[in-house]
């Protein structure tokens, strides 16, 4: 019996189920309908039939001799069986990438897909160069970066690996520290040759600020204004990016990441001894990677060269 298939009936017999014959692709098929939690976007990406991922889960269901989901207004639903059984699939999946995905060929490099979540200020200012020279050690490897201003499930596969902000507090996660940063209230020189002078916190008030959009504060480690005692932004978005592209644009003052003033000529540091902020940069992986040797080499490497860029921009 293969090895896969080995682990299949081990696992469901934890469970108390049987099956005579576990069938890998109908896992897979459950897998995509518990974390999209709809038949239609599930099929869509298993590149399927809505009506064929149907009958595969219904079997399934008949071959467990328990309901899996449970439709409701928000979507398919997993019920206990269904909860029980993600764990187990989870497991299984995870044998399988390590089994048949490609991991380090015969001269030592990193091959395959990598695809990493992260929020888009790092996304847009360190991760390009960092996994560009990665890439360029592995030219075998497919390096994915999905920059959102949210936090990844990474339960729900959306990503390999992501970057957030601040720890979990939930989850069958792995969590590393991988940089500690600096931030400060910035503002473009064109600005503050105009603007009445700022010479201590109290000139702060009157002046425009640049900052998130309060409601789509996805991490309170990126509520800054919250330190200045401004409670909403004169001027507002969801994107580090954006929010750079204002302040360089004279809009007004803003908080930004130290790493992003190397790709803002113009902008000055305002009140450096005063207003000074740091956070953390935190890799996140499911706990069941951890057994795939591909995916910890390349978490290795984005580790130190991450570290290395984030000092090198910082004293730029």
């Amino acid at each position: 019996m293969p090895m896969t298939e080995a682990m299949s009936q081990k696992r469901f017999a934890e469970m108390g189920v049987r099956m005579a014959q576990p069938n890998w692709d109908d896992l897979r098929i459950f897998l995509a309908v518990a974390r999209a939690e709809s038949l239609t976007r599930a099929a869509k990406a298993l590149r399927l039939d809505p009506a064929t991922v149907g009958r595969r889960i219904a079997r399934l269901e008949e071959a467990l001799a328990a309901a899996l989901f449970v439709k409701s207004p928000q979507g398919y639903v997993l019920t206990e069986p269904g909860q029980r059984l993600l764990e187990h699939a989870q497991t299984v999946e995870e044998a399988m990438r390590g089994a048949l995905s490609p991991g380090l060929d015969a001269s030592d490099r990193l091959s395959g897909t990598v695809r990493i979540g992260a929020p888009d200020g790092c996304a847009t200012y360190l991760l390009p160069q960092v996994c560009a020279a990665i890439h360029a050690e592995h030219p075998g490897l497919e390096v994915q970066i999905v920059a959102l201003p949210r936090v990844f499930n990474l339960s729900k596969r959306e990503a390999d690996m992501a970057i957030a902000v601040s720890r979990p507090a939930a989850g069958r996660l792995t969590v590393q520290r991988l940089a500690d940063y600096k931030l400060h209230l910035t503002a473009a020189q064109s600005y503050l040759d105009r603007a009445a002078p700022i010479r201590g916190k109290a000139d702060l008030k009157g002046h425009p600020v640049v900052g998130y959009i309060p409601d789509m504060i996805f991490d309170r480690e990126l509520d800054y204004l919250a330190e200045l005692g401004v409670t909403r932004p004169t001027i507002a978005s969801n994107s580090v990016a954006v929010q750079l592209s204002f302040v360089r644009e004279g809009a007004g003052l803003g908080i930004v990441h130290d790493f992003t003033l190397p790709f803002a000529p113009g902008v000055v540091r305002v009140l450096p001894e005063q207003i000074s902020l740091a956070r953390s940069f935190y890799l996140i992986r499911h706990a069941d990677d951890r057994r795939v040797a591909r995916l910890n080499r390349f978490a290795d490497a984005l580790a130190a060269r991450f570290r290395a860029e984030v000092t090198r921009l910082e004293a730029a």
